[in-house]
């Protein structure tokens, strides 16, 4: 199964204009973090989802794959 997560988040990072590191420091995680959710190493804890589609104003489900 693809994993939908890192590439939705990849595409809104690259809609807003913003860096992976940039986004890091903006949810206080490291910018690791980010590079490893992006690049599907691995995926980030369910309160990491919420900040996520919370930051973006998207929803849960959109971000992993379940709903366009």
């Amino acid at each position: 199964m693809k994993n939908k997560f890192a590439g939705r988040l990849s595409e809104l990072l690259e809609e807003y204009h913003l860096s992976k590191r940039a986004f890091a420091v903006l949810i206080g995680v490291s910018a690791t973090s980010i590079s490893d959710w992006t690049n599907g190493k691995i995926q980030p804890t369910a309160d990491s989802i919420i900040t996520v589609a919370e930051f973006f104003h998207v929803s849960t489900d959109y971000l992993l794959g379940m709903t366009d």
